[in-house]
């Protein structure tokens, strides 16, 4: 196991009734610049709730924040920003949401003289960041809880990521009740992100890191167990085990002395970019084809990986593709399919785009080797068809 310093400073206020505690961590007075998505926080009572918590300070709202956050929208939200110097912001929905709020509060306090777009890719230092807090409407990416943003720019076809400790929410709140009115995209879609979010720091090589093979491996087989049910019935027990499960896939502690690999995520924020897929669906597409690529390599976790998540026996090649297939189709149970031709897009076509992209982008090192080219990512998705 690796040398490491681990660090999360994220208060998590856990458990139904919650989002009461908005109290306790903003002060009364205070201006607050209230940041969500598409409305459905005013549908489900997690607006109520936050501005009864809210109710002794100065709220100012600014919703449309997109699946994907649109540079060109959280623009308008900074510019807000720079108007009314709230005291905190707070991000209601789910990763999306938070990943833009994490760029507004950095963008914010930005100097007017830089171009706020230099934040993404870690282009440019940041002094300062507006104080950020979240209430978790759609357990997925933990970015609840973690330092890292990801936003696009579809004019340019880009979808890049920034991390800086001065983004990481002060505090967060996980209500698991909030996801009772998720729709089956939206469960199935948070499900396979936590979990791939979790392979991408243990499907690698064996690096003696125990307690972190076994964090990961609890956290996958919580997902593949109870994940599905969330699909056909209102399971509260299930509901709380995925919103914890996908806060904790990247809190930080699973990775932390590992290998970490991060190539499915790479190609998927391309696919994306070029064809509007939401982010699990490319993770969902791109991680079995890239498995199956690279299964000489990751053998010896793939067999851990089948011993002791899908419970299947013995070692050599064969289990490690079967835990492959299992991890497939429990993609595919959870409603996300795994080949691009389930979503309308032809292979070939998408495998010569996502290369020409990683080129663009400078990503010719990839996976936990970085032996992984762009010719190779082609190749995956190709293979994914």
């Amino acid at each position: 196991m690796k040398s490491f310093t681990f660090y999360n400073p994220t208060r998590l206020h856990f458990g139904n009734g919650q989002i009461a505690r908005l109290a306790d961590e903003i002060a009364p007075g205070s201006r607050v610049l209230l940041v969500y998505g598409g409305g459905s926080v005013k549908k489900n009572d997690v607006y109520a709730q936050i501005m009864a918590a809210l109710a002794g300070s100065e709220v100012t709202e600014f919703g449309g924040i997109e699946p994907n956050p649109e540079f060109d929208t959280l623009m308008k939200a900074v510019a807000l920003g720079r108007e009314q110097r709230p005291d905190w912001i707070i991000a209601a929905g789910g990763g999306s949401v938070s990943d833009g709020a994490k760029f507004i509060a950095a963008a914010i306090d930005l100097d007017p003289a830089l171009d706020p777009w230099l934040i993404v890719g870690n282009r440019i230092k940041l002094e300062s960041a507006v104080p950020l807090g979240v209430v978790l409407t759609l357990p997925a990416t933990g970015s609840e809880s973690n330092l890292a943003s990801v936003i696009t720019r579809s004019s340019t076809h880009d979808k890049i990521s920034f991390k800086n400790p001065l983004v990481f929410p002060r505090f967060a709140v996980l209500d698991p009740a909030v996801m009772a009115t998720l729709p089956p995209r939206q469960v199935g879609n948070g499900v396979v992100d936590a979990f791939v979010h979790t392979t991408e720091q243990y499907l690698t090589f064996p690096a003696q890191a125990h307690i972190q093979d076994r964090l990961a491996e609890g956290i996958l087989a919580t997902l593949a167990e109870v994940g599905p049910n969330l699909l056909t019935a209102q399971d509260d027990e299930a509901r709380a085990n995925v919103m914890w499960a996908a806060n904790q896939a990247l809190f930080g502690l699973v990775g932390v002395g590992q290998p970490q690999d991060w190539a499915t995520h790479a190609i998927g924020h391309e696919l994306t970019a070029l064809y509007g897929l939401d982010h699990a669906q490319t993770l969902a597409v791109t991680l079995p084809s890239l498995l199956r690529y690279c299964i000489a390599e990751k053998e010896a976790k793939l067999v851990q990986y089948a011993n002791r998540v899908w419970g299947i026996p013995g070692s050599g090649p064969g289990v490690a593709a079967a835990a492959i297939e299992a991890t497939a189709d429990f993609f595919e149970r959870m409603g996300v399919p795994v080949h691009l031709g389930a979503y309308g897009i032809d292979p070939d076509q998408a495998a010569t785009r996502v290369q020409e992209q990683l080129i663009r982008h400078g990503r010719a090192d990839l996976g936990e080797h970085g032996r992984l080219s762009p010719a190779d990512c082609a190749a995956i998705v190709r293979a994914a068809g």
